[in-house]
């Protein structure tokens, strides 16, 4: 199965490898300062101002969270909250604002180079549709409403850093871009990332954060990479009374949703199948001509992912040839599988640059011990690519994401930006 940017991601690293070591050979390593661990860096005056910042600020983007998530953003229609947040960036100063052509807005915050050149990232859609009631209530630090964390709690975090960089006036030596992205949830198939390292900034990224809800010191540095089908099957149709006997698309989905259940899958790397919805027919009295449904598979692992995909079409199959074999004298079925989703796979390694940095930081501002895990985020694109990427908490607790009662507990939720800055001044001294 084609994955998406294998081909070209192996290309352009064979050939940043090659250029490196030609380099390298006739010239010796490049020349770079002495970096600064992030507790040397936290210990600078300057970042010290931006932590309070920080800390002072946060209730101005508490309401910001709140307040950017009453603009309704459903998947595929999130251009309102796009132009509240193109707005925010042009006002806070960043430099070539402006909306991609998959609806991505970013925003530049030059260093006194072009590289490394770290994008930090939040998404705009959410997974509700747009008849859904977006208001916020708050009790206290308890903030519940559709959205409230995932993901506006990050949009919140990127504004709330660019507001601290500008009040310390950091200066750093790398560039920066913030990117308030599209298509992160559900069908929206990570469409805003595929665009960005695929088309608007392709082979410019040097490290890149995605910020989603959760507690200060979670790192994920796994990509659970998924495959998405809906699978129909066709047949006739007709009259339950007078055309029994034919071949019956429903019951082919049933014998093939029957096998798919008894799959057998590892749990490390754990590995997981589900049909989600199910659909067809017209009325109770009549052999539909249609029934489908729609399948999930997930891994962190490509070749595991790749192996369940390989079993699942073959419970297809064995539903459909079972189903035809049972009315064989009476009309056949077919079946057609589409692809309606691919979240690719992959992994940044405990020993890069980027995670160590991560987990420096967390322990340089007491924040606990880092606590690492796979998830499904922006970030999959870039570990897919080869790109050094990281999903880091926003700050407070989540609770309930992707239902109509999620809640955010913005108790210290300045602590998430404040491990945000200190990552992003690691990265780019």
């Amino acid at each position: 199965m084609p994955v998406f940017g294998d081909t070209s991601s192996r290309l352009y690293l064979f050939h940043a490898v090659a250029v490196a070591s030609v380099a390298a050979l006739l010239f010796g390593p490049a020349p770079r300062l002495s970096a600064q661990t992030p507790a040397e860096i936290l210990a600078r005056p300057d970042v010290q101002s931006a932590m309070q910042a920080i800390k002072t600020n946060e209730p101005h983007f508490i309401n910001e969270q709140i307040r950017i998530c009453e603009i309704s953003s459903p998947p595929f229609h999130e251009d309102k909250r796009a132009a509240e947040l193109a707005r925010l960036f042009g006002e806070a100063g960043l430099k070539n604002v402006h909306i991609d052509h998959a609806g991505n807005v970013l925003g530049d915050r030059p260093g006194s180079a072009p590289h490394p050149h770290l994008v930090i990232a939040a998404h705009l859609d959410t997974v509700f549709p747009p008849e859904t009631d977006v208001h916020v209530t708050r009790e206290g630090n308890l903030l519940k409403g559709p959205g409230i964390g995932d993901d506006c709690r990050g949009l919140a975090a990127l504004l709330a850093l660019i507001k601290a960089m500008n009040d310390a006036n950091l200066k750093t030596r790398g560039s920066l871009t913030f990117v308030a992205d599209v298509g992160e949830e559900g069908l929206g198939d990570v469409r805003g990332m595929k665009e960005l390292f695929g088309v608007t900034l392709k082979d410019q990224i040097d490290d890149f954060i995605s910020i989603e809800p959760g507690e200060a010191n979670r790192v994920t540095n796994g990509g659970v990479g998924s495959y998405r089908y809906k699978v129909t099957f066709t047949g006739p149709g007709g009259h339950s009374y007078g055309a029994f006997g034919i071949a019956n698309p429903a019951n082919a989905l049933g014998r093939a949703v029957a096998h798919i259940a008894d799959l057998q899958v590892p749990t490390t790397p754990k590995t997981t199948f589900n049909v989600g919805r199910i659909g067809g027919g017209t009325s109770v009295n009549s052999i539909p001509f249609e029934a489908w449904f729609e399948f999930d598979e997930r891994s962190p692992d490509t070749g595991s992912l790749d192996n369940l995909d390989k079993r699942f079409k073959a419970a297809v199959q064995e539903g459909l040839n079972e189903e035809n074999a049972r009315w064989k004298d009476k009309g056949k079925l077919s079946v057609k599988v589409d692809q309606i989703g691919v979240r690719p796979a992959g992994q940044t390694p405990m020993s890069a640059a980027i995670v160590n940095t991560a987990s420096e930081s967390i322990k340089a501002l007491n924040f606990g011990e880092p606590e690492f895990s796979a998830g499904s985020s922006d970030s999959n694109v870039p570990m897919h690519l080869g790109i050094p990427a990281i999903t880091i908490g926003g700050g407070g607790i989540d609770n309930g994401a992707h239902s109509l009662n999620e809640s955010d507990d913005v108790t210290d939720s300045y602590k998430g930006v404040q491990n945000a800055l200190l990552i992003v001044l690691s990265i780019l001294q």
